[in-house]
């Protein structure tokens, strides 16, 4: 099969802007690459695929990222910038799909979705947020009554914001495990990893390591300044040890040697990659009963489930944390989210949308 992807339109691959996209792309196209595909990939400008993506053609894009759904209200217009990235990577992507099988697109943004009953050439959607915007979720609905298979999730709950899927297609998200150590030892520091964004909650967090009396590790993209201050003023001096954003090779070395990985959205994640990261090296997670994570996360397996903001009761879960067997973890990961498995599922599904359109 020939695919061509298309990446986010927020931030360059490598940056940490594009937050769970970027990873999720890399760990795709290195299953794609690993089941004999072809693969290209429509990215912006200065960015970068893994060592182990080297075979996979990488073509740039310049202009402006769009706006995030994230930081936008949820009733808010469609709004394209001039010199739009976004529009750059799909008149790329369009005119390299003309000779390939099918085009993906890794952006949550209402023009690729509306291109899709508008061109002949496939193009699916790897769905990478639950309902953020009224206007994008409302064109879904339209599409999918002529288009129903061209539309994938992460997890079951992501998609069931979606309520007129019916039968949605759930891919779940892979990793390249060979990347991750697993380390046994539990007694290391906490952990909190992901862009520093209100809508991740890293202040719930930080108050369980001021309760403990110890420091929490932040590893992440420093979205917004203003957000990131407000946390560290409201807590005693050195209780955040900002460690800034790491690549996933350096990242892991210093998240595996952590006892315990904290995760704390205000909002439901589609998936919740750093989790997956975590358990891959071993390390347990307790995560708010909120999304994505709630689907992964086996409850007193691999770490524990918190109602959604009772830090509290995430308190009282850091402190039997040593309950957790470490092995647990990384086997639930290499059992269920490698990226053979995931690009198994990411195939089959475009097969399926590729034989509709012969």
């Amino acid at each position: 099969m020939h695919i061509v992807l298309i990446s986010t339109p927020i931030g360059f691959l490598g940056s940490g802007k594009g937050g769970g996209v970027e990873l999720t792309l890399n760990s795709l196209v290195s299953g794609l690459l690993s089941l004999g595909h072809s693969v290209e990939v429509i990215a912006p400008k200065n960015s970068k695929l893994s060592k182990s993506n080297e075979k996979a053609k990488l073509h740039f894009v310049e202009g402006e990222d769009q706006i995030s759904w994230q930081h936008q209200n949820y009733n808010s217009p469609v709004s394209i910038p001039d010199n739009s990235l976004l529009v750059g990577m799909l008149e790329k992507g369009l005119d390299i799909a003309k000779k390939a099988d099918v085009l993906l697109n890794m952006s949550y943004d209402w023009l690729p979705i509306w291109m899709t009953s508008n061109v002949k050439i496939p193009i699916t959607h790897l769905i990478s947020m639950g309902s953020e915007s009224s206007v994008i979720t409302n064109l879904i609905s339209k599409v999918y009554v002529t288009h129903p298979y061209n539309f994938a999730f992460h997890s079951k709950i992501q998609a069931d914001d979606y309520p007129f899927i019916k039968k949605p297609i759930i891919i779940g998200n892979g990793f390249q495990l060979d990347n991750y150590t697993f380390q046994e030892s539990g007694n290391g520091p906490l952990a909190w990893v992901g862009r520093v964004a209100p809508e991740k909650g890293l202040e719930d967090a930080v108050y369980v390591a001021n309760k403990l009396g110890e420091k929490l590790n932040v590893w992440g993209f420093i979205e917004d300044e203003a957000y990131a201050l407000k946390i560290e003023q409201s807590f005693p001096k050195g209780t955040i040890d900002w460690m800034g954003f790491l690549s996933t090779d350096e990242l892991q070395k210093k998240l595996g040697k952590c006892r315990v990985l904290l995760n704390t959205p205000k909002w439901n994640e589609a998936y919740g990659n750093v989790i997956v990261e975590a358990l891959a090296c071993g390390v347990p997670v307790i995560a708010y009963k909120r999304g994505g994570p709630s689907e992964i996360i086996q409850h007193g397996e691999t770490g524990y489930l918190v109602d959604p903001d009772d830090k509290k009761n995430l308190l009282s879960y850091v402190e039997i944390i040593e309950k957790i067997k470490r092995k647990n973890c990384r086997e639930w990961v290499e059992q269920n989210a490698s990226t053979d498995i995931f690009a198994d599922k990411v195939v089959n599904w475009l097969n399926k949308v590729i034989n509709v359109y012969k």
